[in-house]
């Protein structure tokens, strides 16, 4: 299952990125193959980040599954990709690898792919230019910087496939480091925590809401933690604390979900 899932995620985004790349794959086939510079950097941002997990779970000996990927009839092709923990999680620190390395993983990926997507990138007069945009996180107006320089009063930076994938890939890492429920951030927020986590992460969906007022999608993701639930299942050996080191891994993960954080990331 698990490849014939990669298999059709692959087909979806590769036709996704045949039309970002300015082909038509239904009217001239030919054009598919244009996809591939956005369908393999994405992929390989979504694979890096659930090997992150998948490599840190059999670390600690937790029963895993291999990375599912999810094809969607979507502008980018993807739901994105997942891993199912089969096992109970043995201690506290065992929580926070699993948790942290496919963050960590992801965005080592996430940003030169960024970087040499903007490297392809143009810039047009405002006025000129067409496509959906896109709210700038931290990293990626210091990414722009670095690449483009200032822009032009009056210009715009119309994005290569490659930088939109970099750009799904820094959107991707931001959304798993909410520090609610069964998502990165809530694992790696229990792990540092506990159980004081737990009454903070009630109030997560209800913020969502409320950003929900900027960007609709905040609203989906605010009732499925509504449905799923914002607790999170103790690991055997709830009462091993974290060491130093991973203490500091963690509000360095902190760091990366403000700086990957965007409030309205489709103005319209």
């Amino acid at each position: 299952m698990p490849i014939l899932l990669f298999l059709a995620t692959f087909a979806s985004t590769l036709v996704a990125g045949s039309y970002l790349a300015g082909g038509n794959p239904v009217a001239r086939p030919g054009d598919l193959p244009l996809g591939l510079v956005f369908n393999v950097p994405l992929l390989s941002i979504l694979a890096v980040h659930e090997l992150g997990h998948y490599a840190a779970a059999r670390r600690h000996k937790v029963d895993v599954t291999p990375p599912f990927f999810l094809p969607a009839p979507s502008f980018i092709g993807t739901f994105g990709a997942f891993i199912r923990i089969r096992s109970p999680l043995p201690t506290r620190n065992a929580l926070f690898d699993v948790g942290v390395a496919g963050p960590v993983a992801g965005v080592l990926v996430a940003i030169p792919v960024l970087m040499i997507g903007l490297g392809l990138s143009e810039l047009r007069p405002a006025a000129a230019t067409g496509g959906i945009p896109l709210g700038e996180s931290l990293i990626f107006k210091a990414a722009a910087r670095a690449v483009l320089g200032v822009v032009p009063e009056g210009y715009d930076v119309v994005l290569h496939p490659v930088a939109f994938a970099g750009w799904i890939g820094l959107f991707v890492t931001m959304l798993n480091l909410i520090p609610a429920g069964q998502l990165d951030g809530g694992h790696i927020a229990y792990a540092l925590f506990g159980d004081r986590y737990t009454e903070a992460a009630r109030l997560v969906p209800y913020g969502l809401l409320l950003m929900g007022l900027l960007w609709s999608g905040w609203f989906v993701w605010a009732v499925l933690l509504f449905f799923l639930g914002t607790r999170h299942p103790r690991p055997l050996e709830d009462e091993m604390p974290l060491t130093p080191g991973r203490r500091l891994l963690g509000a360095a993960a902190a760091l990366l979900f403000l700086l990957s954080f965007s409030p309205n990331p489709f103005p319209m």
